[in-house]
């Protein structure tokens, strides 16, 4: 999982510790386009330390839904 380079400066430049709530509210005041809210939206409802915690929980997410047994592979394999 790669974040662009937008949410990326806007990771560094927030103040820490942050919730999920702060991250939203700051991203859609500081325009920050809809596909880096919708990722910064699936984070869990708990407070952020610093950048790389969220980034860490960005991309062990992404990794969780990549090998996540899909609906049609089930199917498939029936």
């Amino acid at each position: 999982m790669h974040t662009s380079a937008a949410l990326d400066r806007f990771l560094r430049g927030m103040e820490y510790p942050a919730t999920r709530d702060d991250l939203l509210r700051e991203a859609l005041r500081e325009g920050l386009d809809a596909d880096d809210r919708a990722m910064l939206a699936r984070l869990s409802d708990q407070s952020f330390s610093a950048a790389w915690h969220i980034r860490y929980h960005l991309t062990r997410g992404a990794v969780a839904e990549e090998f996540a047994p899909s609906a049609s592979s089930a199917l498939a394999a029936a």
